[in-house]
Order: C-alpha cells, then structure tokens, then sequence
C-alpha cells in the first residue's frame, strides 16, 4: 500500500472511494463536491491545505480519499509593515506562488498586497495567456497561484516588458531561472539553495523580509549623499573657476594666488564635503516615489542649481574682491575674496545637506560631522590669515573687524538665499 499526499483537487479527481467513519465508500459527485468546499474554506483562512489518500503499491489512481490537513503559516514578523512601507515608496510587492489561489488570496488580504493589484492568476491561466496578455494584466494583478518555475519567469519578463524594474525573492531551485531573469535578485541565505544564491545579486543572511525595506531606504540614502556630494563640490569648484575667469575678462587683478585655490580644494573644502557622506535619511524618504532606472544624478534641474549657487559664490567674492581694491591694496583684496570665497563655500554646507530647509535645530545637529566641519574650517582660515609661516605661503594678510563684519554678511548670501527660499517653497507645497 502507498500513501499520496498533494494538491486536494487532484487526488480527488484521482480517488474512487473516501474513507468514512463505517470504512470505505464510495466517493460520488456530492462527497468529491463536499471536499472542494471544505478545501476552499480551510483555504480562505489563509490555511495552505494537503490532501492524504492511500492506494495501491506504486499506484497514483484508484485511489481511497483520507482527508484534508491544514497547515498555518502565518506572515513572519514586520511583512506587512514592510509591505506597507514599500507602498509608500512607489513599489508593489506581488505574491507569486504554489499554493492554491484562495489560501494565496488569503494571505495577500492580510498582507496588504492587493489594494492597488486586485485581481489574481492561477497557474493554467499564465499558461494559457500570450505575452502580451500577459504584461497587459501583470498591472492589475496583485496574486500568482499554483505557478511553476517558468510561469515565474514569465511574470518577472511580463513586468519588465511594462517598463518595470523587477526584484525576484526566493529560496529554492525552481526560482533560480526568474532570480537570474530579474533585474534584481534575492536570495534567501540561511534556507536558500546554493543554486538560488548563484543566481541572485544579492543574499540576504538573516532571511527577514524587512531587511529588503532597510535595504531600499539605505540604498536611497547612499544615492541622496552622492547626490549632495557632487552639488556641493561642483558648486564650490564652479565658484572658484568662475571667479578667476570674470575678474580676468573685466581686466582685474588676479583674485585669488594658485596656493590659496590649492588650499581651498585639498583642506577648506574636504572636510564639509565627507561630512555629507554621514548625513542621514531625509524626513520622507520612503514616502517619495522611485527615480527610475534611467534616471541621472546629473539631472538639467539639478545642473542649473550647481550654476545657480556657483554663481551667487561667485557673485559676493567678487564684490568683497572689488571692495578690497576700492578701500586698500591689492593683497587686502585678494585676503577678502579669500576669506569671503572659503566661508560661503563652508555656509553653503547647509544647502548642500537637504533637499529642504536645515534651519530646525534638530536639523542642524542631524549630522554631528557637518557641525563639526564648521569651526574646524573656520580656525584653518584663521590659521591661513593669523599665522606667519601659513600666512606668506598662501599671501594672506591679517585683516580688521570691519573687514570680517563684511566678509561674514559676504558669505552668508549664498546660505540665506537658499535656506529661506527652500523653507518658503516648502511651505507652499
């Protein structure tokens, strides 16, 4: 005799009798009917449900039905908050697979998954639909049920087909063909199969599906500090380059000495710009929506705001460098424009830090480095102004409390410009 557990459908469709209290019966159309019910309604529970039958030795037909068993397997702890958050980010989560269609229904109702996705395929209907039928309904589907390992695969393509960028998530053998397909894929590290882990991209060693959530909000927070990196730095060397060049065609002096450039990229601006690389997560960024894969860090918005701050640099260094002319000598000049072009570029920090405004105090003292750049800069000015040795290598000259009064309001230009415009823009929207 053997025994045959699977799929209750198909044992009985393969069953001839059922095992009943008085012993074997035979299983007519209103018991097999019977058993379909009770199948659908342990299923709607969210119960993955097993068939058990006995027949002969080596036999899968003529089978004796013995009965349904219900098996919980609840969410893991956090999956639905993670479900949820990632919504809030603009991605879907799409539950893709081999249990029946009403246990997987059930268990996408209390996920969360089908808000936006409503509808559900089961595995003949993927079978039976084109491509094409296919990625038009992938938009509206939220649940795949009894799928196999090339319906996963045609899911992941139907999805990418759309414009989609797809993260497959699995742990056995039978997914390494979609984790391979996808444009990212997840394996599973403590129960994944070496085959699945050599078929993704990424390998999650605690198995928690929040930790995909941590991953996407980490992920946006490297690519928000790359980003404010580059405006920072771009910005300031921009300014720099953009000074020099005016003052030359309007037949100027030379504003700034080599040395003093040299010092302002290698010390003044170092220091400000790591500091952005420990900035942490802005307030709503798993509220906004994806960049998209094509999209640039150099965007045309993103470029004018470059030129729009290095121009405003530029515009007070060359009014402290015209001021120090018009009132003194040439290397008083120079020490203004100095002074003025390194103390905007360390003000403008706090543009660089947000997309917003920074002026909240909790805002200000976010990122300990950025705090701790200001008055570092600050004394490596004043050594490059007050100390001898310093002070002729970079051709400084010591300067009144008049002219710090200018350079200071000089230099703040460019942060108050930004900052107020920021916190009004924002209280527009």
């Amino acid at each position: 005799m053997s025994h045959v557990k699977g799929a209750p459908d198909a044992l009985v469709a393969r069953s001839t009798r059922w095992a009943s209290a008085d012993g074997e019966a035979p299983l007519g159309p209103e018991m097999a009917e019977r058993v379909r019910a009770d199948n659908q309604a342990m299923a709607a529970d969210g119960l993955r449900v097993i068939g058990l039958a006995r027949g002969p030795d080596g036999g899968l037909d003529d089978l004796t039905f013995l009965g349904l068993v219900g098996i919980l397997d609840p969410p893991a702890e956090g999956v639905a908050e993670t479900i949820a958050t990632l919504r809030s980010a603009g991605i879907a989560t799409v539950v893709v697979t081999g249990d029946q269609r009403p246990t997987a229904e059930a268990v996408a109702k209390e996920l969360g998954t089908l808000g936006d996705r409503p509808e559900s395929l089961e595995g003949q209907e993927i079978t039976s639909a084109s491509d094409e039928e296919l990625a038009a309904r992938s938009s509206r589907v939220g649940v795949y049920s009894r799928v196999s390992p090339r319906d996963k695969v045609r899911i992941v393509s139907a999805l990418q087909s759309r414009g989609d960028v797809v993260a497959m998530i699995g742990d056995g053998v039978n997914d390494a063909a979609a984790l391979k397909k996808a444009d990212i894929g997840v394996a599973m590290g403590l129960r994944g199969t070496d085959v699945a882990k050599d078929a993704s991209a990424i390998v999650l060693s605690d198995d928690r599906f929040p930790t995909i959530g941590a991953a996407v909000e980490e992920g946006r927070v490297i690519f928000d500090n790359i980003r404010k990196f580059v405006f920072y730095l771009f910005s300031c060397n921009l300014a720099e380059v953009a000074t020099i060049v005016v003052a030359s065609l309007a037949g100027a002096p030379v504003p700034l000495l080599p040395l003093q450039i040299l010092w302002l990229n290698l010390v003044t601006d170092t220091f400000p710009a790591l500091a952005l690389a420990l900035e942490p997560a802005e307030p709503g960024i798993m509220s906004r929506g994806p960049l998209g894969s094509e999209a640039n860090i150099l965007s045309k918005r993103f470029v004018r705001s470059i030129a729009f701050y290095a121009g405003l640099i530029t515009v007070v260094t060359l009014v402290a460098f015209g001021w120090g002319l018009a009132t003194g000598e040439t290397e008083r000049a120079i020490t203004l424009a100095f002074m003025t072009l390194a103390l905007a570029q360390l003000f403008h920090l706090g543009n660089a830090r947000s997309r917003g405004d920074v002026l909240a105090p909790t805002r200000i003292v976010a990122n300990p480095a950025a705090v701790a750049a200001v008055p570092l800069v600050v004394a490596l000015q004043l050594l490059a102004v007050y100390w001898p040795p310093l002070a002729g290598l970079l051709g400084t000259t010591p300067l009144g409390v008049g002219d710090w009064l200018g350079v200071a309001a000089l230099a703040l230009v460019p942060a108050v410009v930004g900052q107020f415009s920021r916190r009004i823009r924002r209280k527009r929207s």
